[in-house]
């Protein structure tokens, strides 16, 4: 893989990250303004929004010990995001096929955070 296709590949998932975090901004806005539509709001704009910029932390990471541990943060928001989506969902807060998407790319970024960690912790103990 070329430095070009490397970069391109990071910004990819920065530019899904960010994604993810407007989609977020976009679903809680629909919520409706009752005790549990509030809180979920705002659990989901933390827990849907912090990836992203957890993202641009872990790229300047100090060490690989500390790359790894910004990563397993994210990878922890996003399940967070998750159990909130669920809720969300079955308690109708917004359009099932807004929060159908959202779930699909959350669960899609949970799979490519897990194996990201797992290659990290490998190539960490190759060091």
């Amino acid at each position: 893989m070329s430095n070009n296709e490397a970069e391109n590949k990071k910004y990819d998932l920065e530019d899904r990250l960010i994604d993810f975090a407007v989609d977020i901004s976009e679903i809680i806005e629909k919520f409706p303004e009752t005790r549990i539509g509030n809180y979920l709001a705002g659990q989901l704009v933390r827990s849907g929004c912090s990836p992203a910029l957890n993202y641009g932390e872990a790229q300047s990471a100090e060490s690989r010990n500390d790359f790894i541990h910004k990563m397993k943060i994210i990878l922890k928001e996003l399940r967070e995001s998750m159990v909130s989506l669920k809720i969300a969902e079955r308690r109708n807060l917004t359009s099932a096929s807004e929060l159908i998407k959202s779930k699909d790319e959350c669960n899609q970024l949970i799979s490519i955070f897990v194996k990201s960690i797992e290659t990290a912790k490998k190539n960490n103990i190759k060091a």
